[in-house]
């Protein structure tokens, strides 16, 4: 009996000091599930970096507070100054008439604008040169039957040149000019003559894009004016 009790403390001692070697193994879990070791590695997501890469600072993680940032609205487009003109006084009532529609108040000024319009047209042979050739001109006007005429001698860009009518209208110089060619005179001409006059131009501070469209389109009414930039 005591042998018996003695062999089997023997190979408890034994048995346990097997277990604490290791030599019959690990008794933790993961031992026991490869599996679930082999998915916590992830082999297949490993990414071999460079020495570069390696070596470059992580760039800073998003986080929540800088993601949910809401994106800056840009502000809305607008016109500091814009400037329309010049206009003759008949034009200019129009045009305002048409610009009160919208109702810009202390944003909408004029001012007085230095300028030219045509008075009247003249039908005309261009300058000659000299005095000599301007009178070689005229007599062969003389011989064509052609009486009504005058030698421009002032100091212009038409000096020597010969008049042959002044008229209120161009349609009134048309006239004239198709007498002459059938009277056998093709050198004539017609010109505007100018005089000096006071024009208006418009100008309009802080629009936004509507009101810059419409504004636009009234101007567009009004093809021979320019509608500018400003200061």
């Amino acid at each position: 009996m005591l042998k018996f009790v003695f062999w089997l403390l023997a190979g408890v001692n034994l048995l346990v000091f097997a277990i604490g070697q290791g030599y019959l193994g690990s008794f933790r879990s993961e031992t026991h599930e490869p599996g679930r070791l082999k998915n916590q590695l992830q082999a297949t997501r490993l990414t071999l970096l460079t020495q570069e890469q390696a070596m470059a600072p992580a760039a800073p993680a998003a986080t929540e507070e800088t993601a949910a940032a809401p994106a800056v609205a840009a502000p809305p487009l607008s016109y500091a100054c814009t400037e329309v003109g010049n206009f003759l006084l008949a034009d200019a009532r129009r045009f305002e008439a048409q610009v009160a529609a919208l109702d810009l108040g202390d944003r909408q000024s004029r001012r007085n604008v230095a300028g030219q319009e045509v008075s009247s047209y003249m039908v005309y042979i261009p300058p000659q040169g000299s005095k000599e050739g301007a009178d070689r001109k005229a007599g062969e006007l003389k011989q064509l039957g052609v009486t009504n005429y005058f030698i421009m001698n002032e100091s212009s860009p038409t000096r020597w040149g010969i008049s042959l009518g002044v008229f209120k209208s161009e349609s009134g110089a048309q006239t004239q000019l198709a007498s002459l060619n059938k009277q056998g005179v093709h050198s004539a001409r017609i010109a505007p003559r100018y005089t000096a006059s006071k024009q208006l131009a418009y100008q309009f501070r802080d629009l936004d894009a509507a009101t810059r469209a419409r504004l636009e389109k009234i101007k567009a009414q009004f093809p021979d004016q320019d509608l500018r930039s400003c200061k």
